[in-house]
């Protein structure tokens, strides 16, 4: 029966509000009473069954719910021959349960449009070189897929032939298309807008960025926040009250129809759903833009945040560095082959940039290498010992320094250098200079931090002193911190909190793991890493530095909007149960049609963060406009 009546309870509605419509009819147009009241009754019975099935449910598991108050409002009304009344009750409740199941369907369209994203089907290489077409759970590791113009891309890989540009607005809010060949990264859910190409997958299924987003905004939207729980507390205990309520009005005045009127304005539909919405409503805005937060809570947190730390590298800058300098001591040439035989094997930045420069040098073999965390590598090349690192890791193998060799340091570092040192078999043969550029834009992101009400704005690196002055300074951030480790900063996360701060880290997700992890709000760069999407709370899916202020700007929103539902809520519930006791003109049917009313006003309130936009946003996008 349960199942019957969910499937058509939307039909039951329909029937009810044609039966109500034909009572009135009956009156005023055959002037039959009895036609009416037969009507109303059958229109009562009809859409109350639904509502008291709902109530009995829910008392099953020792819950008083608000069909429960609706269905006693509805029994009272028999009771007292209001048959008017009690068929209008029926109908609003259930015309209001279907506008809120349609309204909420829109605030989740940002979890349907991605699901929608991804192809049904994909073109898979067959064993004589031809595509077939197969459903994509018959896609494994290592498959040859063909992906021509206009077709979604249907699993994480490599282009290993053809080119063409990639709309992918699905993983980063970019709608910029970017050009692809032979060896470039591709997405799941992103789209071939030109060109032909054929792609090796290197996940498929749930373990595709994609797929990881896609669980990551179900998981957020699922998730209630301490507001939500708190709001379920006061209904549970809110609704007895107010049953009590009914009750003792109805003793002490005798009146049992201004009792059941207690029970229908006293319902909390627009408390209980006000908070939930706002918080969908503001992380489907999120997805569209490349923004993922993990859960409502993490947005009313995000939204108090007061101190904000930034790795340098990969975050303030764009993570690309060069090789400007270098300083040769001893047997400088066989350093730089050892020292480009052991950044080969890294996926540091630095490494990219130091193997970019000697590109024509050949490596050795490398017999052992081992990552001193917050230092460098430790690594056995060609029978001799090579350190390739900072100056934390000479100083623990004792490495001697000249005065010499201290000044190049210093003249490195002051023209705001990174510095990578080498050492062959104890003794110091290099010292390169690498610079970074920072990202374009930053110092005004940095500004609209601070307009947000962001109090403290700190670099945290492990670059040396020097150079993480000069970038604090060009950019105006009120601290920075050079030459730490990651449990450095880890620990400077630990006590700004202890001294009441709400603290944000920004970080690549990797290095910097335990800082985001230690933090109120871990904040993740780049493309959604596993490591990314696991340890922090906030993932910026296109690395774009401005995503930043738009994503505190929009938990703001949020929480603003949350409290604006709530206001909403009580205010109606207030001024309703006032009228029916200061005044005549009150009574059942107006007192549910505001009671809905008012759910339906605390979600298109929330919608309305569907469509936000940032101010930062809004003069970025008039500039775009104004040059295109």
């Amino acid at each position: 029966m349960q199942k019957w009546l969910m499937k058509n309870r939307n039909r039951l509605t329909e029937i009810t509000g044609i039966l109500i419509v034909l009572a009135f009819a009956a009156k005023w147009l055959f002037r039959s009473e009895t036609a009416e009241s037969g009507l109303l009754l059958a229109a009562s019975l009809i859409g109350g069954f639904p509502i008291a099935e709902s109530a009995w449910q829910a008392l099953k598991v020792k819950v008083i719910s608000i069909d429960l108050l609706v269905t006693l409002a509805i029994l009272g009304a028999f009771v007292i021959q209001e048959f008017e009344e009690s068929a209008i009750v029926a109908f609003l409740f259930l015309f209001g349960a279907y506008l809120e199941q349609k309204t909420l369907a829109k605030t989740r369209s940002a979890i349907k449009e991605l699901v929608e994203m991804v192809p049904e089907t994909a073109l898979r290489q067959t064993a004589d070189g031809d595509f077939e077409e197969v459903d994509l759970d018959d896609l494994d590791e290592g498959d040859i897929l063909l992906v021509k113009t206009g077709g979604k891309i249907p699993v994480d890989g490599e282009v290993v032939s053809g080119s063409g540009t990639a709309n992918e607005a699905s993983i980063t809010g970019e709608s910029m298309p970017l050009g692809k060949k032979p060896g470039d990264p591709v997405y799941a859910g992103t789209i071939l807008e030109n060109g032909t190409i054929r792609i090796k997958a290197e996940k498929v299924g749930d373990e595709t960025t994609f797929g990881k987003i896609i669980e990551l905004v179900e998981e957020a939207q699922d998730s209630k926040s301490q507001a939500e729980r708190l709001i379920d507390r006061f209904s549970k205990y809110y609704t007895p009250v107010v049953l009590l309520l009914a009750i003792i009005v109805g003793l002490i005045s005798q009146d049992l129809e201004l009792a059941i009127t207690i029970l229908v304005l006293g319902c909390p539909g627009a408390l209980v759903i006000g908070v939930p919405v706002s918080n969908v409503a503001g992380i489907g805005n999120g997805a569209k833009q490349g923004i993922l937060f993990k859960g409502s809570e993490v947005i009313t947190k995000f939204s108090k945040v007061d101190t904000i730390m930034f790795d340098k590298t990969g975050t303030l800058t764009y993570g690309d560095p060069r090789v400007s300098q270098v300083k040769k001591y001893g047997q400088g040439q066989l350093a730089e082959q050892l020292l480009v035989s052991v950044e080969k094997e890294s996926a540091h930045p630095l490494a990219k940039a130091i193997t970019g420069y000697y590109e024509d040098l050949e490596a050795k073999e490398v017999e052992a290498s081992r990552v001193l965390q917050g230092g460098g590598i430790v690594a056995q090349v060609a029978g001799q010992q090579v350190l390739v690192g900072n100056r934390y890791l000479l100083d623990q193998y004792h490495v001697p320094v000249t005065k010499e060799m201290e000044r190049d340091m210093e003249e490195l570092a002051s023209a705001g250098n990174s510095l990578v040192l080498v050492a062959v078999n104890g003794q110091l043969e290099l010292a390169l200079g690498l610079k970074d550029e920072i990202r374009v834009g930053v110092k005004e992101d940095l500004a609209a931090l601070k307009k947000q009400g962001v109090k403290n704005l700190l670099l945290l690196s492990g670059d040396n002193q020097k150079t993480v002055d000069l970038v604090a300074e060009e950019l105006g951030l009120t601290e920075a911190y050079g030459q730490l480790l990651p449990e450095d900063k880890a620990e400077f996360v630990k006590k700004r909190q202890a001294a009441g701060e709400i603290v944000a880290f920004v970080g690549d997700g990797i290095n910097d793991s335990p800082s985001l992890a230690r933090a109120d709000i871990g904040i993740a760069m780049g493309s959604g890493t596993d490591v990314a999407i696991e340890t922090s709370n906030v993932v910026l899916m296109n690395g774009s530095f401005d995503r930043i202020p738009r994503a505190l700007a929009l938990a703001k929103a949020t929480r603003r909007n949350m409290i604006e539902n709530i206001t909403i809520a009580l205010v109606v519930v207030a001024v309703l149960l006032i009228s029916v006791l200061a005044s005549s003109w009150m009574n059942m049917a107006i007192g549910m049609f505001a009671h809905e009313g008012s759910i339906l006003v605390v979600i298109l309130n929330a919608m309305r963060l569907l469509a936000y936009r940032s101010k930062l946003q809004k003069s970025r996008k008039l500039i775009e406009n104004n040059f295109s």
